[in-house]
């Protein structure tokens, strides 16, 4: 009865005019971004963070316009893959090995139809999920104290390290970066400033929005611009809008393996789309494969696109149920709740039950919309790649700076947000990733606050980090997911090891 009252108040909540048309506007701004190579769900919701501050947006309604973003940036992704040969984001990569192909076949029309009804089917089985699971999840979480929350933390640098990218030296660098970012600002104990460098605006520390928007929006800018031609022109023909139902029913399986595949590593925090893309992709080319992968098997398509948008719902479940970002999109929605002052985790379901219930009713109705959209208007969205950069680039920079400035008002937080953008600019020239730098923000402030708190509780003892079953067991999954990607890889090296499809 409890699920059943806060869902119906969910949908009480994001039926609401104004909450009905940010979702549909979001889909659509959303699918947009993800059509636009390069930019992604992430760099999505952090460009338009700065809207729902400038618009006044009450809290659940900035979050349902978001996380609208968030899914319509996951569905968009794939246009440019398909069409074009250019991911539009790093889940969207593992689209293009059957998407293109199909392209190049005169299937153009078919591959993206049938990558919407795929997409809707993993987004909606992920939005499932996450309406049962995220309430269960709570009442787990109260077992929580501040000596397990300081793990759990640990845990998720642990998988964000194994799985942003191949160099986990640079991952680490990145991580204490970001650590090293969350110490700026009054010593929470102490109250002794720390690397404030004498500017009482650093007092407070570090805006988790400026960071994002820094280091996410302003550095994909500097890049685009270094690495994009102007004007550029392209012209792609497509045939048809939609699907027949034999390729659809052909694809059945896959969509539903992909599904179950992404929202399982949806929900590890810090592993997010591209793992579920990339492992939806993997399982069902070793199920399925008889020769035609890679050649346009529609199930190779059908599967990583179910997968990435059902780990995007996934992803929401440890941050509203835990406080913990599932990805790095789902870090800038926890940045704008921060922001907020909203705090996700346990309570959140009590305490605030319109953002929590109003968010998972919101993304049904998105993921309605986003079906509608992304079926008959494939041909504008083709259009919309061939958006000149000098138009686009001045745009993105604007809409920035106008939402920084109408946060705090302070020419210091726009200049703060430049300087943090060219450190994410020449972080990635060196090609360290951003989301352990944005975890660091994000959670070291958290992290040092649970462990000094653990330790005043404990009187000084360390041993309270191991003393429940549940920090034992916290432990052992830090030890595998440092571990076991060295051991796979040993593993894999052997003579023979390495033999198998991939």
């Amino acid at each position: 009865m409890e699920f059943l009252a806060g869902f119906a108040h969910g949908f009480e909540v994001a039926l609401t005019p104004l909450n009905l048309g940010l979702a549909v506007f979001g889909a659509f701004a959303g699918t947009l971004v993800g059509a636009l190579p390069g930019l992604g769900p992430a760099n999505g919701v952090a460009i338009l963070v700065p809207l729902a501050f400038t618009l006044g947006l009450p809290p659940e309604s900035a979050l349902i316009l978001l996380a609208a973003v968030y899914y319509g940036a996951m569905y968009g992704g794939r246009i440019s893959s398909i069409m074009l040969n250019i991911p539009g984001d790093e889940p969207a990569v593992m689209t293009l090995l059957e998407g293109n192909p199909m392209a190049r076949q005169g299937k153009a029309g078919a591959a993206l139809a049938i990558s919407a009804v795929s997409s809707f089917i993993g987004a909606t089985l992920a939005t499932i999920g996450l309406s049962f699971l995220a309430p269960l999840l709570v009442k787990f979480a109260i077992l929580f104290g501040p000596a397990e929350y300081f793990i759990l933390f640990v845990l998720a640098f642990s998988l964000i390290g194994t799985l942003t990218g191949k160099n986990v030296a640079k991952t680490f660098i990145a991580s204490v970066l970001g650590l090293m970012l969350a110490t700026i600002g009054l010593d929470p104990a102490t109250n002794v400033p720390r690397y404030t460098f004498g500017q009482m605006k650093l007092f407070e520390g570090l805006d988790p929005i400026i960071a994002i928007v820094g280091l996410f929006a302003i550095s994909e800018v500097l890049v685009f611009l270094e690495t994009s031609r102007a004007g550029g022109q392209v012209k792609f023909k497509v045939e048809r809008t939609y699907a027949t139902f034999k390729e659809l029913w052909f694809c059945t399986g896959a969509m539903l393996r992909g599904s179950v595949i992404g929202f399982i590593c949806g929900v590890l925090p810090g592993a997010g789309a591209s793992l579920g893309s990339f492992a939806s992709y993997t399982l069902e080319k070793r199920y399925s494969d008889r020769g035609t992968f890679g050649k346009g098997d529609e199930r190779g398509l059908a599967a990583p696109e179910a997968g990435n948008n059902s780990a995007a719902g996934g992803a929401l479940v440890p941050m509203l149920a835990l406080g913990v970002p599932g990805s790095g999109t789902t870090a800038v929605l926890l940045a704008l709740l921060i922001s907020l002052n909203i705090t996700p985790g346990p309570l959140l379901f009590t305490e605030r039950p319109e953002v929590a219930w109003g968010l998972i009713a919101s993304l049904y109705m998105a993921n309605i919309v986003l079906l509608v959209l992304n079926l008959p208007l494939v041909n504008i969205f083709v259009r919309l790649l061939t958006v000149p950069t000098y138009i686009l680039m001045p745009t993105v920079t604007l809409i920035c700076f106008l939402g920084v400035y109408a946060i705090s008002h302070s020419v210091f937080d726009i200049f703060m947000m430049v300087g943090v953008g060219v450190f994410g600019y020449l972080l990635r020239k060196v090609h360290i990733p951003l989301v352990p730098v944005i975890l660091g923000v994000l959670l070291g402030h958290h992290m040092e606050v649970n462990l000094r708190r653990a330790l005043s509780l404990s009187s000084g003892d360390w041993g309270i980090l191991f003393g429940s079953n549940l920090a034992i067991t916290l432990w052992v999954l830090v030890f595998l997911s440092l571990t076991l990607p060295f051991l796979i890889r040993a593993i894999r090296r052997r003579p023979g090891g390495g033999k198998g499809e991939v």
